[in-house]
Formats: C-alpha cells, sequence, structure tokens
C-alpha cells in the first residue's frame, strides 16, 4: 500500500491544480517546487494528479543517517566556501580502491583540503571498511577527517556526486574516482588552473569533437570535455549551473553534459565559451575503473543509450562550443 502524502502536501498539489485551472503558471510552479522539496513527486493527468514519494525515505540509524535521495542530504553550498579544495569520491563495492586513493591523499592532499565520500548504498564489505575501528573517518587526511555520505539505495553516479557536493565548503571542488590513485600533490595544480577566469574545468584526461556524436582523446591545452575521473571546477559553479542530471546512471556522458554546462554561457552570445582545460604532468597513476556490478550489461547499454540522447538533447546543436570552431569564430586581423 502507498504511503500517503502528508497535509500540507495535498493542500499544496490541489491549490497547484487550482493555480493551473486559473492560468496562473508562476503560482503553480512556486507550488510544484514546495511539493518536491517535500520529498514528493507530481505527475498532472488532465484536470487531475497523482502524487509519490520522490525516492526512498530516509531511514535514521544510532549514529548515522542514510539519506534517500541526494536532496536529502544537508546542504552547506549556501555557507561562505571556508577551504581551499574540497574532494568528492563514491564509495561502492571496492574497498581497497577506495583505501588506496584515501591513503594517498593523505600523504600528499595540501593542508586544509576536505574529503567527502558517498557511501552509495555500499556493498557489505565496503559498509565494514568505511565502519572499521581504523576506518576513513578516524584518520584525518591533512587537518581534516572525511565526511560520509550514506544513501539508503544506489544514486547512480551523478546521483551519488550531487549528495556529495551538497557538503562541499571547498572554493574549489574536485570530482575524484577511486581508480586514480596520486602519487604527489595533484589538488594544487589543478586549482591554480581554475585562476585563470577563463577556464571553466580542467583535470588530467580531456577529449574533443568535430560534430558532438564522436569525441576522442586530446592531447593538453583546451579541449572540449573532460574526463569525470578527475575534473575540477568551482564550488559556486554547483549553485548557479547544478544540480548535475541524476538521469545520468552510469559514467557515460555525465562528464561530457557537465563540461559543457560548465563552459557555457548562453547569457551571454558576444563572449567566447569558457574553456575546458586539460593539464599534463599530474603526479598519478591510474588503474582499472571499475563497473557497478549491481546494473546488468542490458541495462548499462539501455542506460548509455538514453544518456547519450540526453546530452544531445541539450548540446546537439551547440556546435559553437567546439574547439575545432574557434578560429572560426574569431574576426579575422586586418
Amino acid at each position: 500500500m502507498s504511503e500517503a502524502p502528508p497535509p500540507e502536501v495535498s493542500q499544496a498539489a490541489h491549490a497547484r491544480a487550482a493555480a493551473r485551472a486559473a492560468g496562473d503558471w508562476t503560482e503553480a510552479d512556486r507550488l510544484k517546487a514546495l511539493i518536491e522539496a517535500a520529498g514528493w513527486k507530481i505527475v498532472d493527468r488532465g484536470t487531475h494528479f497523482a502524487l509519490s514519494l520522490a525516492g526512498p525515505r530516509d531511514v535514521v540509524e544510532t549514529g548515522r543517517v542514510r539519506y534517500g535521495r541526494s536532496d536529502a542530504v544537508p546542504s552547506r553550498l549556501g555557507e561562505p566556501a571556508s577551504v581551499p579544495v574540497t574532494m568528492v569520491t563514491r564509495a561502492t563495492d571496492a574497498p581497497e580502491d577506495l583505501a588506496r586513493l584515501l591513503g594517498a591523499l593523505r600523504r600528499f592532499a595540501p593542508e586544509g583540503s576536505q574529503v567527502v565520500i558517498v557511501a552509495d548504498a555500499p556493498s557489505a564489505e565496503q559498509t565494514a571498511a568505511l565502519d572499521a575501528p581504523d576506518g576513513p573517518a578516524t584518520e584525518p587526511i591533512s587537518v581534516s577527517a572525511p565526511e560520509i555520505v550514506w544513501t539508503v539505495e544506489r544514486l547512480g553516479l551523478a546521483g551519488a556526486a550531487n549528495a556529495g557536493l551538497r557538503r562541499a565548503v571547498g572554493r574549489t571542488v574536485i570530482l575524484v574516482d577511486p581508480s586514480v590513485e596520486p602519487t604527489g600533490d595533484i589538488l594544487t595544480p589543478l586549482v591554480r588552473a581554475l585562476d585563470d577566469p577563463s577556464v571553466a574545468v580542467v583535470g588530467d584526461l580531456g577529449a574533443t569533437s568535430v560534430d558532438l556524436r564522436r569525441f576522442a582523446d586530446a592531447s593538453a591545452g583546451d579541449v572540449d570535455t573532460i574526463d569525470g575521473t578527475l575534473m575540477a571546477f568551482r564550488r559556486e559553479e554547483v549553485l548557479a549551473r547544478g544540480p548535475l542530471d541524476e538521469r545520468f546512471w552510469t559514467e557515460r556522458y555525465i562528464d561530457t553534459w557537465w563540461s559543457f554546462v560548465l563552459r557555457d554561457d548562453d547569457d551571454d552570445d558576444s563572449s567566447e565559451p569558457r574553456r575546458a582545460l586539460r593539464i599534463d604532468g599530474l603526479p598519478l597513476v591510474r588503474h582499472d575503473r571499475r563497473v557497478d556490478p549491481s546494473i546488468s550489461d542490458e541495462q548499462r547499454a539501455r542506460l548509455d543509450k538514453r544518456a547519450f540522447y540526453r546530452f544531445i538533447e541539450r548540446f546537439g546543436g551547440r556546435s559553437d562550443l567546439l574547439v575545432v570552431n574557434r578560429e572560426a569564430r574569431r574576426p579575422a586581423e586586418g
């Protein structure tokens, strides 16, 4: 039996139906936002509607909260930035990968770095490692012990990123996959690259395209998209341009989509698109990236195809954002 909405949600839904009938779309949108903020989803059916929970309820345990949705995670994005950098990583099924990453960050992260681990409905083995007496929450990285955000169910790659980003207090935020193993300070070069206001996103791997349908690995310099296993951008962009679209469940195209979102100055047709910058020489080792074993090959293929269409739906006509077309946009020198 489905859960009944609380009275205030039902009242808002009926008020929204009345606003829609009267053509007051501004009020209808306001009420819809209130309904969604309360954790409910409304689906219009002609002049009627249906309400359902937007996701699982949060689960409160002894000493821990597991969040049912990314937007249920208390946000710190409205606070002033208080540290130079926040790293967000996701913990699912391979505790040895996370331990390797965290061990490297303990040795090489600059003092004051914040680390947020999204325990995205992790496996029993990963949960045991996170809960161990000598686990990540007890061992400080520089001056800050990692914060762990737990979820009830798997949110997928974009949803987990959103959950972690809501806890970020660094001026620069870096999404990092546990397959990355720093062998030195990788954070300072990424942060310094963003000192250039024309740069929107930076990492050590990138790709370019000539048609927005096919992307190829590119050498250092300006690229069209930054690989999501290590990508840095300004925290202020999360509020201005986020959150990430949580329909991107796997790694396919979410980094491409987010790179284009960060680079797109669609409110200023006269300006050059902001840049994605690939930098060489970061001290790190890359290991094989894990795939989510909870998703079958058939499911992955479907999700990847939908992700491609989702990217094309928004950016398929935006060839102006491609590096290959930058020279064509510049006026000829007289």
